[in-house]
Order: structure tokens, then sequence, then C-alpha cells
């Protein structure tokens, strides 16, 4: 269904722009609950103002915050290109609660309306949550395709040429989607985003609570190169999972058929937080951003490791300032730097013929 009266088109045409295609602007959801956090929401606001000031100069910030909130928020954006919309949220995971933009065959945007359900029902409330696609849509008088089914952003990766990476821990998940298939969640979407290829890996990194989030292990940094993290040590709980997945990624192609180069990027030193609900943190230097000419890396406050990664990803994107972030307080609620936002493409006319 459409929200507006230009009707929502679905399948063929449509197509899910790549993260590195110019940006209109980044979303975010404002940090606000604090039972959440461990006690640490005014360093986590801090964060996510940091996080706008990097953002700002490529690209426009728009915040989701209820309208009590944009007071306060006003008064730390200072110097900060932004604009706040009247979005109530449970919580700050934009990219898992957020509408996903699509492009349309004449260049314009729609919204792909997933439901969400905080991970398979694990943390309740998520009723607001799962009410953002829309008022996003609204706000932006975007039409918007709907779904039954449950999909977080942080669950897919996209070439921008219609080859999909995700993972069969998710996405066929029972607390998401009982009695799916993958042919089942492959027509979906192929009609909710234009996705014609879809490649399944396996389950995730420990400490990830959504189940095994694509974002925290592979990323696209052109349609046929990807960044996969990889373990070395047999004893590190992460290595049985990301060895599964490196033997699967040996017969990751493109919709062409030709092979797709994978770089590994390292994994962080295991970070814990004593007596907190994780025994491991997700630190993963795959959940990055690509805004326009700026990366945003999460950093760990490991020297060693965070200079190594950076280097990796200053090699793949040289045309870009390559920045890091320290994600250390965004992980305690099991997130990073992709996981907080959300991007907006520019309207454009291109397009990109998917291939059958």
């Amino acid at each position: 269904m459409s929200t507006f009266s230009v009707q929502a088109l679905s399948g063929r045409q449509l197509r899910w722009p790549a993260e590195w295609e110019p940006q209109k602007a980044v979303w975010l959801s404002w940090p606000h609950r604090a039972d959440l956090w461990d006690g640490e929401l005014r360093e986590l606001e801090d964060r996510f103002v940091a996080l706008a000031h990097v953002l700002s100069p490529h690209a426009d910030v728009f915040i989701n915050a209820s309208a009590e909130l944009h007071p306060h928020i006003d008064g730390l954006l200072d110097g900060v290109s932004y604009r706040l919309f009247d979005h109530p949220t449970d919580d700050v995971w934009c990219r898992d609660h957020g509408g996903i933009f699509v492009r349309r065959e004449d260049g314009t945007l729609q919204l792909a309306d997933w439901q969400f359900n905080a991970w398979g029902g694990q943390f309740p409330p998520w009723d607001k949550d799962n009410e953002i696609p829309r008022l996003m849509a609204e706000s932006l008088s975007l039409p918007r395709l709907t779904s039954r089914m449950v999909l977080e952003g942080g669950a897919i990766e996209g070439n921008g040429e219609g080859l999909v990476l995700t993972t069969e821990a998710v996405l066929l998940n029972p607390n998401r989607n009982p009695g799916v298939t993958k042919q089942d969640v492959e027509a979906e979407l192929l009609r909710m985003m234009g996705i014609t290829h879809v490649f399944w890996l396996g389950s995730g990194i420990e400490g990830d609570d959504t189940g095994g989030h694509i974002d925290d292990m592979v990323r696209f940094v052109r349609p046929d190169v990807v960044v996969a993290v990889s373990e070395d040590n047999p004893h590190s709980p992460h290595y049985k999972a990301l060895a599964e997945n490196a033997e699967r990624l040996q017969d990751l192609r493109t919709q062409t058929g030709s092979r797709v180069e994978v770089i590994p990027l390292p994994m962080p030193t295991p970070l814990t937080r004593p007596d907190w609900r994780l025994a491991q943190l997700p630190a993963s230097y795959a959940n990055f951003l690509i805004c326009n000419g700026c990366l945003v890396v999460p950093t760990f406050a490991q020297h060693c490791n965070d200079d190594r990664a950076l280097g990796i990803l200053r090699e793949c994107f040289p045309q870009h300032d390559v920045q890091g972030f320290d994600a250390r307080s965004l992980l305690i609620e099991g997130g990073a730097i992709h996981c907080i936002t959300q991007q907006q493409p520019c309207s454009s006319p291109s397009w990109i013929p998917q291939n059958s």
C-alpha cells in the first residue's frame, strides 16, 4: 500500500542504492531512555552529538525524536546542519527500525516498510519503533511499500546492483518469521526492494544479540569487492562462525557470475563489561557508515587493532576521509555506527538495470 497518491512501485521497478552512492541525509533516532545504557545516557548523547558533527559537513542530519525532546536536542547541536522530526521512538537503532530507502525507475525515492519486533521480541516495547517508517514516509511525502515480514536493516547488505548478503540465523529465525523459507525471503526482497540475487551466510559474531547481523561481518566496498571480518585465533568465540562464513564466501559471485573479491578485516580484541547482560560485547570494525566523501569507522581504544583496520579501509576507500569514531559506549546495548544510522540517498535520475 502507498502512503500518498503516488502509487508505490514494486519488484524490478525498484533498486536499492549502494551506500556509497550520493546521500541527501543520514537519519538518527535520538537516545532518551534512562532505563537503558547502564546509567550512561548522558555519555551516549555526547556520542550522538559528536557523530552529528562528523556527519554534518557531508550530509544533512535528520533526527527521529518526540516533540518534547526537541528543545533539549536543539541545545546540544549547535553548529550542526540538522532537522528534527516529531517521530517518537523506543530506542536508538535506526538502521533496524527505520524505513529503507529504495530508488524508483524515474530516480525518485520510496520507502520499504518492514515489520520490526525488537530482534525477535527480546526488548519490549517496540511499537513506536515499528511506526518510524510510516512517519518518515509521511514527513517526506514519499510513497511507502509495506511488508508483513520482519526484517531489520542491519540484516541485509547490498551492492547497489541487485545483490544482497544476509544470514540464516536472522531472517530464518522463528522469532522473526516462523515457517518462512529462503524462497519466501528472496521473493519478498524482490518485491520490496528490487533485489534479484541473495547470498546466504550462517550465523554472526559472539555477543550480537540480533542473532547475526550482516553489517557486523561483511560489507560491500565496491559492487564486486567486500571486506569480511576474520578471526585467526581458534580459541576466540568468533572463530567457528567466521570460519564457516569465510568458506561460504568463496562461492560469492556478482549477478553476472564474476567472483567477488574478499578482503579480510581484523576483529578487535574482545571487549567485555562486568556484570552486564552481554558476556561479550559485539565489537566489529565492519560496522562502519559510508556517507558521501566520509567513512566513519567504529574504534575501541585498541591502538594497534584500530590502526590496522583503519589502514585497510583507507586502502578500500582512497577518495574518502576515513575517520575513527570511539564506539565503546554504543556497544553496551549491542551496536555501533552503522546500527544507529540510516542513509537517505539523493533523488537522482540514475538507474542501474537489474540483471535477471
